[in-house]
């Protein structure tokens, strides 16, 4: 049987005994994620974490497929798109992540490159000091165009969705749920204009049942896409504080507002901040200033002045750096040698408008 891509990918996240570590861990290794159902068992012994329950979960995989046919059908019948952990649509910043999910639906639009992404979370039964300052905290932010990435629920996340298109920001927003419902049932009057300026997102496939862990696993997206996460309130307990956690894991940043002392409202944000797990924060300014952002106008202004100051061949080699890109794809492109584009990068790396990523991989500041 000739699988596809999406295909395979399914196939994954359904089999029994491999979660989302041990399938990054395949995907990692082979590349192209067919390739694992056709691989002989020394060759998939030799990943690191693999044993025999996994090896025996991988060779009975065709038990498996009808359910991936039928999920195929769901997406089709939903509208979905699919969305596969190794593809070049994938979020960059949640691919980077120990677990991130082997595939999620989407439903809706949403630029995946901003490379501003900011997760707002917090109590579902915020003061009103709180929903205000998640309004300011937004607005805000606006200047600077970030996509906005929130859970969909009561309190502090829909405010920050409402906010977000207010500001003609776009919005994500991580569903605890399969599609084919909307929870809560009183935010459906909001789906359209997160569909018109945004999108949807699931790990959880049409068969799901709605169950409360559904929503703690679902946090680990929020902070997973998002290149910094921001608490708005918290009480002692609660999602917001497993968002925090997970973005702490994965070696993001975490703000908190401090709040008051002895309100039930800030006790999480109070505790992150006491035990150095959050940066207190008290505006804005302190989000941006930690973050290194300048407002989208000031950017095009600085690259314009930098731009003028280039030589002929570092210009070329920055219009060439469309994307993130490699050394050796770069030098392909431009139809030098490797050493000469190496020189180039250095110097227009030096000027500040282009960064490496490591591992010989570079993009636009």
């Amino acid at each position: 049987m000739n699988l596809t891509l999406e295909q395979a990918a399914l196939l994954l996240a359904r089999l029994p005994k491999i979660g989302p570590r041990t399938a990054k861990k395949l995907i990692d290794h082979f590349k192209d994620s067919r390739e694992i159902f056709s691989a002989r068992p020394d060759k998939l012994l030799k990943i690191n974490g693999l044993g025999e329950s996994h090896l025996k979960s991988i060779r009975h995989w065709e038990a498996i497929f009808p359910q991936v046919v039928k999920e195929e059908e769901e997406i089709k019948k939903q509208a979905l798109s699919l969305n596969t952990y190794g593809s070049n649509a994938y979020p960059l910043p949640l691919s980077f992540t120990a677990d991130p999910p082997t595939v999620f639906f989407q439903k809706g639009e949403v630029n995946w490159q901003n490379k501003r992404v900011i997760s707002i979370v917090g109590t579902r039964e915020p003061t009103s000091r709180g929903l205000a300052l998640c309004r300011t905290l937004v607005e805000q932010l606006a200047p600077y165009r970030p996509l906005i990435v929130s859970g969909f629920a009561r309190g502090i996340d829909i405010e920050a969705h409402r906010t977000a298109l207010r500001c003609g920001l776009e919005t994500v927003a991580v569903l605890g749920h399969a599609f084919g419902r909307w929870y809560p049932r009183e935010h459906q009057n909001e789906v359209k204009p997160i569909l018109n300026n945004g999108a949807f997102i699931s790990e959880f496939w049409s068969d799901a049942s709605f169950e409360r862990q559904n929503f703690l696993k679902r946090n680990r997206i929020i902070s997973g896409l998002a290149h910094a996460s921001i608490i708005i309130e918290s009480g002692a307990r609660g999602g917001s504080l497993a968002t925090a956690h997970h973005a702490m894991a994965y070696g993001r940043e975490v703000f908190a507002f401090p709040g008051r002392v002895g309100d039930p409202k800030s006790v999480g944000c109070l505790n992150l901040i006491k035990k150095d797990k959050a940066r207190l924060i008290t505006s804005v300014e302190d989000v941006v200033e930690w973050l290194e952002w300048t407002k989208e106008e000031e950017t095009k202004a600085v690259q314009k002045q930098l731009f003028v100051s280039l030589t002929a061949e570092e210009k070329e080699i920055y219009t060439a750096v469309e994307e993130e890109i490699s050394l050796d794809e770069l030098a392909l492109r431009l139809g030098w040698t490797i050493p000469k584009t190496a020189t180039q990068l250095t110097q227009i790396e030096l000027k500040g408008l282009i960064r490496s990523l490591g591992g010989k991989r570079y993009e636009r500041v």
